[in-house]
């Protein structure tokens, strides 16, 4: 089937959709099924649109459809010697391009270079009316004034079905170490904030069980410079630890019985909060994953207290899920936008409904 021929079959069946006001479930790979709300309407399989356009290697920029898998991407990539650097999570084979900017989750280089939204350049997209739309390119904004290429990063397919994607893409470092120090939850979390002031190449930090794992990327001056200052222990195995934590592959995001995974959004200078469970510490401290029994409504009201927030990212009882929510309720004015922004992109109300917010 040709491109044209797959855009026209999404045209005509969103269209319909709308019509009949009946939900479509944007889905490529469904490596991410698990993250967000319900799964809700007949499934629109993005997968059969699927190749890299355009790349150029001397303008880091790539451009593909949104059905290509990640991993053809990543390859092509590499073999310029160049790679995404916001080190988006594979959750296996089949994870597509569409996919990763849809849900918008970035990898341990996030806290250094940006997130998915900030390496998004432009798209198009076909909308709830069944309309094809570009942005990006030269027109960065719409007259709205919102950089829409961006928005769609993180919305989980409620505001429209992709189909291209631009992303900037950058070199892979010339020389990357890994060292590891045995160090308390408040000393590890002090020393990330001090370093955060300081000129050093560091690219991923993780902190669990009384382990700060550091890995430093740049220039090799830099690195061996930056090796000597904070010490520690090389890890051979480095590759296979980063892609574990990418990837979620690691052992601490094993859960078992009624525990759920709790991702905390936190400003960085947040000391040790005390929550119960195990808790693994990303991001300059900046992200927090915690393994916990504890109640939802007290969980977010300790993130609240110190300007975080709280995502139950993955497992917990159907009833925690139901109640609780995944993502941690909207200001009345940020509701409010969203609520007009999918309104303006599918006013029927027929992508991926309930995936965020009810």
């Amino acid at each position: 089937m040709t491109t044209q021929d797959c855009s026209n079959l999404f045209v005509a069946r969103i269209k319909e959709a709308a019509a009949a006001g009946a939900a479509l479930r944007i889905r490529g790979g469904g490596t991410k099924d698990f993250y967000g709300r319900e799964l809700i309407g007949d499934i629109l399989d993005t997968r059969g649109h699927a190749g890299i356009l355009a790349y150029e290697p001397t303008e880091l920029v790539i451009t593909a459809r949104a059905g290509t898998r990640l991993a053809e991407i990543e390859a092509a990539l590499a073999e310029q010697g160049q790679m995404l650097a916001f080190e988006p999570p594979h959750f296996g084979d089949e994870t597509t391009l569409g996919g990763v900017v849809a849900a918008g989750l970035s990898g341990p280089r996030r806290a250094t270079v940006g997130a998915v939204r900030d390496f998004v350049l432009g798209v198009k997209i076909i909308d709830g009316r069944g309309e094809i739309q570009s942005f990006g390119g030269q027109v960065m904004k719409n007259v709205a004034g919102y950089d829409v290429s961006r928005l769609l990063a993180g919305s989980l397919g409620t505001l429209g079905l992709m189909l291209e994607v631009s992303l900037k893409v950058l070199p892979r470092p010339v020389e990357e170490r890994t060292l590891r120090l045995e160090l308390s939850e408040s000393v590890a979390l002090n020393a990330l904030n001090n370093w955060a002031g300081q000129p050093i190449p560091i690219s991923g930090t993780c902190w669990h069980d009384g382990v700060l794992t550091v890995r430093l990327s740049g220039a090799r001056a830099a690195v061996a410079k930056a090796r000597s200052t904070l010490g520690g222990e090389v890890l051979e195995d480095a590759v296979r630890f980063w892609a574990s934590l990418r990837d979620q592959t690691d052992g601490f995001f094993h859960l078992d019985g009624e525990a759920a995974l709790w991702r905390l959004s936190l400003p960085s200078t947040t000391p040790d909060l005390g929550l119960a469970g195990d808790t693994l510490i990303e991001w300059g401290g900046a992200q927090r994953w915690l393994k916990t029994t504890m109640e939802a409504s007290a969980l977010r009201r300790v993130a609240a207290a110190v300007d975080g927030h709280g995502t139950l990212y993955r497992g917990g009882s159907p009833l925690l899920r139901k109640t609780a929510g995944v993502f941690q309720a909207l200001p009345g004015p940020m509701a409010a936008l969203q609520t007009r922004l999918k309104k303006a992109f599918d006013p029927a109300g027929i992508f991926n409904p309930g995936r965020m917010y009810s």
